[in-house]
């Protein structure tokens, strides 16, 4: 069978296999595989063409916490790559920015305002503010935030408490 599909690396989640039905509820076919893969393994996973991103899921540790990393691999294969809490974070230190501890945990539902027009975030917007901003309803769980980006990084979402999201 020829057909795209998408990595997710699961550094466990509680919600990666959520992420992995609503990959699949869009008609694209996904694999969930734990983030401790080699990078060899991920060379091998995307060696046939068909590979068009990756998903680095989020996890209740801390970055200082725990050695879990992506494996090089992942940023070197120049496809798009999505880092959601955890997986951002760990993107994010493994490519030259910074993650530090926040003095407000954001746990439960939140409002995520998008930033720009990205591809990404196109046409998935929850509600729009009165000054137009176009906003995302989520589920957060996190005490650290990226406060650095990577060089050559955007913001494309924040909260209220966490300005890189």
């Amino acid at each position: 069978m020829q057909h795209d599909k998408i990595l997710i690396l699961d550094f466990g989640s509680q919600v990666t296999q959520l992420i992995a039905r609503r990959v699949r509820e869009a008609n694209v076919y996904c694999e969930v595989h734990p983030c401790d893969v080699s990078s060899d393994w991920v060379r091998e996973f995307a060696a046939d063409g068909k590979l068009k991103g990756i998903i680095l899921s989020g996890s209740h540790a801390s970055v200082y916490e725990v050695d879990d990393r992506a494996p090089d691999a992942v940023f070197e294969l120049n496809l798009p790559v999505l880092g959601i809490c955890y997986g951002m974070q760990t993107m994010a230190t493994q490519l030259g920015g910074k993650v530090e501890g926040s003095s407000t945990r954001e746990f439960g539902y939140a409002e995520v305002r998008a930033h720009g027009h990205t591809k990404l975030l196109q046409g998935i917007e929850d509600f729009a503010t009165a000054e137009g901003h176009g906003m995302l309803k989520v589920w957060m769980s996190h005490g650290d935030k990226v406060t650095e980006l990577p060089p050559g990084f955007k913001v494309m979402a924040s909260t209220p408490s966490c300005p890189i999201a």
